[in-house]
């Protein structure tokens, strides 16, 4: 079995360096583009002249529209700079079945309120050393995704995520400060337009692809695994350190690594990244 890579948290670049000052020019470059994002609500061209007009301010790199469902599986609404070797996991394997695990799609699914959000805000504590991440994130080009998200009909909501996918770096705490500062006229200019134009409109039936899929990950080791250990196999496989683990479960981090030591034996494994394969294979049946 080759050796699993350490993958470190990512942390800004120049967190603790003074914020510079927007320069007049960029000021005016988001002004004009703001005039011409709100020309455009309500018309083709929108969402690709708000992102230009955030790039004025904070230039990013690659930038996904996703609907998020609670009925159905996310759809790409808008995608921009997705790195060629990175297409298949973003456009074919996340949508169809990666979003389960995916840190922001559960905190969608229990409640994440409206405004804009950092990965490493939403993210359990073990997630940037898990066997997820480096499939749907870095070997997909991104080293943290950053959402504006906007509610839009009940369960239903549009989430604008930004990284660098092409250099793969992280923000740094100037970008992420900006971002955040940008997000009530980000959100209102979404709302305005997206509650009333490009949305496809909601599907009041359950789906029951996603149905199945959901169902899945909720019955993965039903064969051989008591039902506590079940519960820290979920957490385990989303990211869970075992201190945080026990938190969610109200257990000591000492029973969460018997439970854990346990599951590993029944699925004949050593690690998260070998539960981890088991899991993509199981679900992919």
């Amino acid at each position: 079995m080759p050796r699993r890579p350490t993958i470190a948290t990512p942390s800004p670049r120049t967190s603790d360096t003074p914020s510079p000052d927007l320069s007049l020019t960029a000021l005016e470059g988001w002004h004009r583009a703001l005039a011409e994002a709100h020309a455009r609500c309500h018309q083709p061209g929108f969402t690709e002249a708000l992102i230009a007009a955030i790039d004025c301010l904070v230039p990013t790199e690659s930038a996904l529209v996703i609907l998020e469902d609670a009925r159905q599986a996310p759809r790409l609404l808008y995608q921009r700079g997705i790195p060629p070797e990175g297409r298949d996991r973003i456009l074919g394997r996340y949508f169809s079945r990666g979003y389960l695990l995916d840190p922001f799609c559960l905190a969608v699914d229990q409640g994440l309120g409206e405004g804009f959000h950092h990965l490493a805000e939403i993210a359990p504590d073990d997630f940037f050393r898990s066997e997820y991440y480096r499939v749907y994130y870095l070997e997909a080009g991104s080293v943290e995704d950053c959402y504006f998200l906007l509610d839009l009909a009940p369960g239903q909501r549009i989430s604008i995520c930004l990284y660098h996918g092409l250099s793969a770096a992280p923000f740094t705490r100037h970008e992420l400060d900006t971002l955040r500062a940008l997000a009530p006229m980000v959100l209102a200019l979404g709302h305005r337009h997206w509650q009333t134009a490009d949305t496809p409109p909601a599907d009041a039936s359950p789906n029951p692809l996603t149905d199945r899929l959901r169902g899945a990950f909720q019955r993965f080791g039903a064969d051989r695994l008591t039902e506590r250990e079940q519960q820290v196999c979920r957490l385990l496989l989303r990211g869970h350190s075992a201190k945080s683990s026990a938190r969610e479960l109200g257990i000591s981090p000492e029973t969460v690594r018997m439970h854990r030591k346990n599951l590993y034996a029944k699925f004949a494994v050593s690690s998260q990244a070998e539960l981890f394969a088991i899991f993509i294979d199981w679900i992919d049946r």
